[in-house]
């Protein structure tokens, strides 16, 4: 189940950078916001996945 959530918080991180780019392209800052939102909760996720936190 571990791997599981990894590989969800890993497709989060390629979603957000996804979404980063594309609101660059058509310059949409509330497309990039929540890009990086993406990205950075995605990261937190998984490092207490990893790390085993609550």
């Amino acid at each position: 189940m571990r791997y599981v959530l990894t590989v969800v918080a890993v497709l989060g991180v390629a979603l957000g950078v996804a979404g980063i780019a594309h609101g660059e392209a058509d310059d949409s800052p509330g497309l990039q916001l929540l890009g990086v939102v993406l990205v950075i909760g995605a990261v937190v996720f998984g490092i207490r996945n990893l790390r085993g936190g609550s």
